[in-house]
């Protein structure tokens, strides 16, 4: 019998932050219930259990949407994520996605804000997962980039406006 191989679908996005240190972005991504507060279109996002900023914290994100059959009413699409690692030193974490109504059976994720030469920083978004269920490999990776990027810019002006 022969085995069977499960494909994964596996992509890294990067996005520059020129004039903005480490140091500076890490509070944004260390709180791992603010997500709303950077990821263009989520509603809500929030602490469902566990300890604030440790491994086990399990958060709950959530976005309104219009549906794809009936532009007039709206669908909530929803996941709920755990806090796998998380790293201050090394400015780090991954989580994988517990339960979800948009298709995603395996998906583990990586940030990791990378020092670059002049001061500024990467913030770097990986994944694995298995195929999801009604999205081609390149909608999910050109959605994670588009979201990256935006959350870098909105980053970057939140400490500029705070200066």
């Amino acid at each position: 019998m022969a085995e069977e191989t499960q494909f994964k679908w596996e992509g890294k996005a990067t996005a520059e932050l020129k004039s903005t240190k480490p140091d500076q972005v890490w509070p944004f991504l260390e709180d791992f219930c603010s997500l709303h507060k950077w990821m263009p279109s989520l509603d809500t996002c929030y602490q469902v259990e566990g300890v604030k900023g440790q491994p086990g914290l399990i958060r709950y994100c959530s976005s309104t949407a219009a549906s794809p059959d009936n532009p007039d009413q709206t669908t909530v699409n929803w996941v709920k994520e755990k806090l796998l690692t998380i790293d201050p030193i090394n400015h780090c974490f991954s989580y994988e996605v517990l339960d979800n109504n948009m298709g995603f059976n395996s998906y583990v994720t990586t940030f990791k804000v990378i020092p670059i030469n002049g001061g500024g920083c990467l913030i770097q978004w990986s994944f694995v997962c298995d195929p999801v269920q009604g999205w081609r490999y390149e909608d999910l990776a050109s959605y994670i980039d588009s979201s990256l990027q935006f959350m870098a810019k909105k980053m970057e002006e939140t400490l500029q406006h705070a200066i």
